[in-house]
């Protein structure tokens, strides 16, 4: 049986899908990115937590981990966390600051949030990644309902284009994060459970089950699991799909 799981993926992977699909089931954790950088002085004032500057540095670090640690339970007897590898590092010092000493990352993971399954998400198709990934950036739109209503809209409404050097660069960066979790994972002798983002969206139930299965905890009937979150991919995604192949080929030649 675990205590927690670490979701541990990159961008465009499905992470909002899985978490989500692992919330609705009331027995699996709330799983969010707690310790994305960008997010944590929403989630401290969510908390009501007290400033940094009035409690001191270690002070409110415990206090945001607690309450990180509450909110990922949702209730339910296991905490769940979406970690992206940029954000890996910052949080293994933080908790080497409250738990110093420890020799590992994992046995500093395993000291705050007890037996952690982990679970690897990530995308075969490289090239629809880094182009999922440039749309919502210029977009301004990183998740729409199945009703097609915007869940995640994080810049005014812009329209796309294709930025042949963008998406290049996007290919390298989200290929070197992959490569960085599978050092990672060796090193720390950890074999993850890894979970694929095309046969997570081609059958989210069965993914959610599997996942139920590994944490040892009662899996949702299939017919009732509903994924709340839809495909962004559309038809600019397959034309930059196209063009990008035909340019990268040009190069080459």
């Amino acid at each position: 049986m675990f205590d927690a799981y670490i979701i541990c993926g990159t961008p465009r992977t499905g992470s909002t899908l899985l978490c989500k699909l692992l919330a609705s089931t009331g027995t699996s954790g709330d799983p969010h990115s707690f310790y994305r950088r960008q997010d944590l002085s929403e989630w401290a004032q969510e908390w009501k937590l007290p400033a940094r500057e009035t409690t001191g540095e270690l002070e409110f670090e415990i206090a945001y981990l607690n309450a990180a640690i509450t909110a990922g339970k949702g209730g339910t007897g296991i905490f769940g966390l979406r970690l992206m590898r940029e954000n890996l590092d910052e949080l293994s010092a933080i908790l080497d600051q409250i738990f110093p000493g420890l020799a590992s990352v994992t046995a500093r993971f395993e000291k705050a949030f007890g037996r952690v399954l982990y679970i690897y998400l990530s995308r075969e198709n490289k090239l629809a990644q880094a182009v999922s990934l440039i749309k919502a950036e210029q977009t301004g739109l990183w998740h729409i309902a199945p009703d097609g209503s915007e869940i995640e809209r994080v810049a005014p409404p812009q329209e796309p284009h294709y930025d042949f050097e963008r998406i290049k660069r996007g290919l390298a960066e989200l290929e070197a994060y992959d490569a960085a979790w599978n050092i990672w994972f060796a090193a720390q002798g950890i074999t993850p459970l890894r979970i694929g983002y095309e046969r997570l969206s081609a059958d989210p139930a069965a993914a959610l089950q599997g996942i139920c299965e590994a944490l040892g905890v009662q899996s949702p009937n299939a017919d009732d699991i509903r994924p709340g979150v839809a495909k962004l991919a559309d038809e600019t995604s397959r034309d930059w799909m196209h063009r990008y192949r035909l340019d990268a080929a040009g190069l080459t030649q």
